[in-house]
């Protein structure tokens, strides 16, 4: 079980030339860039990216326990991008607030059109609480589903099984690995 990497600047640089490749780990280290990795194993989800299921045939639900990554991501229909945007801004606002909630990027593999978000949460009770109980969220979810908003899409969650590295300074996972 590797958890969090405690390393050595010399160690770090090692293993991320390991994970990366030379070039891109030179690259890191001469242009000084933060860095923040994360080691996943998927397990659960439905779903399809670019009609495929990237990640394998997963279980719908799992004994997980502890902290948990999740992978959304969808393809929008043009006739759903501005409902889809006019609604997932407050939505953000009030994950960041959630209770359990560590960390969450918005990805954009296609800007508009082809969106995701990675989020790492404390417990999957915390992100179900997050994803059923809020209101807003609800909503949204049901309304993508009756309108159609999306052609495709995906939800892995992950087991983590260790990180290194910081995203603004801190690393988010030091407190809950």
């Amino acid at each position: 079980e590797v958890r969090g990497w405690g390393c050595s600047n010399l160690e770090r640089n090692l293993l991320m030339r390991e994970l990366y490749g030379s070039f891109i780990a030179k690259w890191f280290q001469f242009f000084s860039c933060e860095t923040f990795t994360i080691l996943l194993e998927p397990i659960e989800g439905h779903g399809l990216w670019d009609g495929k299921e990237v990640f394998g045939n997963l279980p719908k639900r799992s004994l997980q326990e502890g902290p948990v990554a999740i992978l959304t991501r969808a393809t929008i229909r043009l006739t759903g991008l501005q409902q889809f945007w006019k609604h997932i801004n407050p939505v953000a606002i009030k994950m960041k607030a959630a209770k359990g909630y560590i960390t969450s990027l918005g990805l954009g593999e296609i800007p508009w059109v082809k969106q995701a978000t990675f989020s790492i949460w404390e417990s999957r009770e915390a992100m179900m609480a997050f994803a059923y109980n809020m209101k807003e969220h609800a909503e949204v979810i049901k309304k993508s589903r009756e309108q159609q908003w999306y052609s495709e899409e995906l939800f892995v969650r992950f087991r983590i099984i260790g990180n290194t590295g910081t995203i603004k300074g801190i690393d988010p996972l030091k407190r809950n690995l």
